[in-house]
């Protein structure tokens, strides 16, 4: 689908060019698979599991895993009309013509995403449409937080891989492996599939006429979730695809795994049980190793709750330490109240404050401990007490709505707790300002809650305005909600059954898709699709009763029955249930506890339980400052520039590196040029100078932008170094870290005063596909001829006339090839305008930028 790229908006999510991405020969690897996530690049190369797995195969000689994202729907509508089908980022390969596919589920909004990417890629949706000749179409199976529950994607996946992957995937491929080479049909080989610990066969499961799904065999065993024991000695990535979008540009390092403490509308906090911490000697080595091998300039922590990590101070400091030195920022997540103490507020307080997010759930205590939040007000507004002395003037509240027991006084409680948040400070003290954003509560599998009903959107409704109403009275409140027909059809989707697969299929054939963006979501075809079937919407986001058969019941996922009704009902009591993590353990079920055994499945000999750094969590809040007349004392620390290294900011040296940009790279926009420049520059460890003040940046400057899609021989960038190197040395690092089709082939000293000159003119060979060379000879042999040739585009300030012919000075026409020399002395313009001005009048409906191939042969400056 490469072809194609000069007509698709954003073509760097289709180029699969970047630093670290895996490139084999094809005729060496004896299994090809393609790691599919159901959304755009963008989120999709933010995704750690997909990275993981990434890893884990290619290191693999044998086996070559590449990457697949879904296109834009403008994309997709381009390879429906061409007939071309959707394709590998790293070798261009055709979906269909792998042999392996897995997709990662995180949410239940991406199923139809799911179809959208197997129809583009010429694949059955249905696993009985699939040939049963393994070689003749891929192997399509599934894994991810939302795939223990995925029923309604039953029908159309061959395989479903519960839990943690790592080992789950590698045994899955061997067995795949040897059954193409006995040539095993895909049905024999699902049957011997099923066996593999973690992984779920669907079609050999059949519903009973009570609703429950159940083997149709003796001999079939029961789908457990699988676990990673010990983190420690699990694969981290170290050598990660650095993205080319100009988003979630960060390094994100996993901490931690699974959460127990319990939040009862939490299904992950239930489904990764129990908790797994690194330590931080494992982090830290982590941490150097990804940071040579990537260049990112921002890392963050990962973890279900990063703030319950047993080693956060020492990890913090630690971390903040070395990043200060190496000019690295590191970005903090959503910490939980009370989970940083002192010396973490006071460092955090130096650099640049942003706001801070705070996530209550609900506005009353009640509620708080029927959803077993364990955060009480007092913790709550000490915690803002300790943020407004150290400096904070702004915070996010998270609020959920719709929850179980759920009354009008608890909405107002939302606004009362916002409003005492607000003056948290008291007398003399700045008041913060707060948003707040609510969220409507959707029921999930494997919770105390799965059994309650989700309420209806008017309902929904409703009680937003009973809150919208009562903020409008308090200054300095803002509300902010999460779309209501979104959360609705969550819910709709997130406990059905295979009774939903045909909905779900019919959806997509009405063009929903990317239905977890605000700007493509649509709730009409999903109600078009449930009116087929006979389904009525509200219907679908009611609960059942205890003990009713549910469509993941047959499902082992750690965490038993007996111990969420436990739950369900501490939670119509309001009584909670503290983390095991520092209390008695909870007997879920997840843990390996004397002689009971965990149901989840696992490496042979591992024993499965809470691993953490520390017993005890090695940092404790301290109360705020107040003086002797009980006022908060307010700390005058004002954010101050991190403190560099002398020698960061030394300038010795300005140098102008000349490179390619050719083949693929010539469709990356100049701001992800600049990106790849500047950690391709921090990959080869080359001295850069750096500036001062609050964000300290490598000394970076650049040329003209490059319109994308033109290709160049003869582009340029200034860095300035703090010592000087050699040049042939300089080059070697670069080249070895750049991606292909750029190359550096020159580098020269200048004056730090000339750094930023720009081009006045250039010289570019232009190629036009299927059309008459001569043509296109006589087209710029006729240009020439005028003495001015206005042309009119269309600009962000509206329509320019720009006198084409005076920024051309010479054509030259030789064996099909046009060769153009441009002044911009008084004005630039593209030279695919340009060529659209003189070549325009010969094409009928295909866009010319599609027909050209421009070259930029020499500049001068």
């Amino acid at each position: 689908m490469r072809e194609l790229l000069p007509l698709l908006t954003q073509p760097s999510r289709y180029l699969g060019i970047e630093q670290g991405s895996v490139h084999k020969d094809p005729a060496t690897v004896s299994l090809r698979c393609a790691l599919c996530f159901p959304d755009l690049y963008e989120v999709g190369m933010s995704h750690l599991g997909q990275k993981i797995l990434y890893g884990i195969v290619n290191d693999h000689p044998s086996w070559w895993a590449e990457r697949v994202y879904e296109p834009d729907a403008a994309a997709c509508q381009i390879l429906r009309d061409t007939g071309t089908l959707l394709a590998t980022l790293e070798s261009d390969t055709p979906l269909a013509e792998m042999d392996f596919i897995g997709f990662s589920i995180t949410h239940e909004l991406c199923y139809t995403d799911v179809l959208n990417i197997l129809d583009l890629g010429g694949i059955p949706l249905r696993t009985k449409d699939r040939p049963e000749d393994l070689g003749a179409c891929p192997l399509v199976s599934a894994g991810g937080g939302a795939a223990l529950s995925a029923e309604p994607m039953a029908p159309f996946l061959d395989c479903v891989v519960l839990g943690d992957g790592e080992e789950t995937l590698v045994e899955l491929l061997e067995a795949l492996e040897k059954a193409r080479e006995k040539g095993t049909p895909r049905s024999v080989f699902l049957r011997e599939v099923c066996h593999i610990p973690g992984v779920y066969v669907p079609s050999l499961f059949s519903e009973t006429e009570d609703g429950r799904l159940v083997a149709q065999d003796k001999d079939i065993p029961t789908p457990r979730r699988r676990i990673v024991a010990d983190l420690e000695k699990t694969f981290s990535p170290t050598s990660q695809v650095v993205p080319l979008a100009t988003v979630h540009n960060r390094l994100s390092l996993e901490i931690a795994r699974g959460c127990t403490r319990g939040c009862r509308f939490c299904n992950a906090g239930f489904v990764y049980r129990p908790s797994r911490e690194r330590s931080v000697e494992t982090v830290s080595g982590i941490l150097s190793d990804c940071l040579k091998n990537t260049g990112f300039d921002e890392i963050s922590f990962l973890a279900l709750s990063a703030g319950d990590y047993s080693a956060l101070k020492h990890l913090c400091l630690d971390t903040l330490d070395r990043c200060a030195k190496e000019q690295i920022a590191l970005s903090l997540p959503s910490l939980r109240v009370g989970s940083i103490d002192d010396d973490i507020m006071d460092r955090m307080s130096r650099l640049r404050r942003t706001g801070v997010t705070l996530a209550p759930e609900a506005g009353s205590q009640r509620l708080r401990d029927v959803i077993n939040k364990g955060v009480t007000e007092e913790q709550l507004i000490t915690h803002v007490q300790k943020l407004i002395e150290y400096g904070w003037r702004q915070v996010k509240l998270y609020f959920m709505i719709g929850l179980p027991t759920e009354t009008d006084e608890d909405l107002l409680a939302i606004v009362d707790l916002c409003r005492k948040v607000r003056y948290a400070g008291g007398p003399g003290a700045p008041k913060l300002a707060v948003t707040a954003a609510l969220s409507p509560f959707v029921p999930k599998p494997f919770t105390p809650f799965q059994w309650e009903d989700q309420i209806s959107l008017a309902e929904i409704d409703r009680r937003v305005h009973i809150v919208l109403s009562e903020f409008k009275k308090i200054r300095g409140l803002t509300l902010r909600w999460h779309e209501p027909k979104v959360s609705h059809l969550e819910g709709i989707l997130s406990r059905a059954g295979r009774e939903m697969a045909d909905v779900v299929e019919s959806a997509f054939r009405k063009g929903a898709i990317l239905t977890g963006w605000k700007e493509h979501f649509r709730l009409e075809p999903w109600l078009c699709a449930l009116a087929e079937q006979g389904l009525d919407p509200e219907r679908c986001t009611k609960g059942q009763a205890p003990g009713s058969p549910l469509p993941w019941s047959h499902i082992e996922a750690g965490v038993t029955e007996e111990f969420l009704l436990r739950e369900l009902e501490k939670a119509k009591n309001a009584k909670v249930t503290a983390d095991c993590r520092y209390n008695p353990c909870s007997m879920c079920g997840a843990c390996d506890k004397g002689k009971r055994q965990s149901g989840l499945a696992r490496t042979e000999g591992q024993e499965v339980k809470n691993r953490l750094v520390y017993s005890e969590r090695d940092q404790v809040p301290n109360n705020p400052a107040r003086d002797e007349n009980g006022r908060l004392i307010l700390r005058d620390i004002k954010p101050e520039p991190p403190k560099l290294d002398p020698s960061l900011v030394v300038r010795a040296v300005s140098l102008r590196v000349w490179h390619t940009k050719l083949q693929n790279s010539a469709f990356l926009s100049q701001l992800e040029l600049q990106a790849v420049l500047d950690r391709a520059l921090r990959r080869a460890d080359i001295p850069m100078a750096f500036s001062q003040g609050f964000h300290p940046l490598p000394l970076i400057s650049f040329g003209r932008a490059l319109p994308v899609g033109m290709e160049s021989m003869c582009e340029w960038f200034s860095v300035t170094l703090r010592e000087r190197m050699d040049e042939k040395d300089f080059c070697a690092r670069m080249n070895a870290c750049l991606p292909r089709g750029m190359n550096v082939w020159k580098v020269e000293e200048v004056a730090f005063r000339d750094k930023a000159k720009i081009a006045l003119e250039e010289e570019f060979s232009v190629r036009v596909l299927e059309l008459d060379p001569e043509k296109v000879a006589k087209a710029f042999s006729d240009f020439m001829a005028r003495e001015s040739f206005p042309f009119a585009r269309e600009t962000k300030k509206g329509e320019r006339v720009t006198d084409v012919r005076r920024l051309v000075t010479s054509v030259e026409t030789l064996a099909g090839e046009t060769s153009l020399r441009c002044s911009w002395k008084d004005e630039y313009l593209s030279p695919f305008h340009i060529c659209q001005a003189v070549l325009g009048p010969l094409v009928d409906t295909k866009p010319l930028t599609h027909l050209l191939r421009i070259v930029k042969k020499a500049q001068y400056l």
